[in-house]
């Protein structure tokens, strides 16, 4: 595959915090079966970005989209993400990146969040 899709995700200590992202992972590549998808974590996890992208350069992939898996833009996203993107387009000056805002940001999951809090209510 030439295209990916990498789910960056903040990583945590606890091993089952990345189940949620794992499942997320498989569903996304379930749907887009001509992609290569991947997770990767900004800190206490594996693997790293610059490590999944090395992955997947090395597999054959020359583009690559990055997808923040966080609720919004916090300091990660506005400072971490881009400046792991420059050491990425430097390592890789080949391989075409981009990146997508926080999956949060989005109005369609936002719709899904707020109906799954509506639904917690009792009847």
């Amino acid at each position: 595959m030439e295209r990916a899709l990498i789910l960056f995700a903040h990583g945590a200590r606890a091993a089952s915090w990345a189940a949620p992202f794992e499942r997320l992972r498989e569903l996304t590549a379930q749907q887009r079966p001509d992609l290569a998808v991947s997770l990767a974590f900004l800190e206490l996890m594996t693997p790293s970005l610059p490590d999944e992208t090395d992955a997947l350069v090395a597999q054959g992939v020359r583009e690559i989209v990055i997808v923040p898996i966080f609720l919004g833009q916090g300091g990660h996203l506005l400072r971490d993400l881009p400046r792991l993107v420059d050491e990425l387009h430097a390592a890789h000056p080949g391989i075409a990146f981009s990146t997508v805002p926080a999956v949060g940001e989005d109005p369609a999951v936002l719709a899904a969040m707020a109906a799954y809090c509506v639904s917690s209510l009792p009847n």
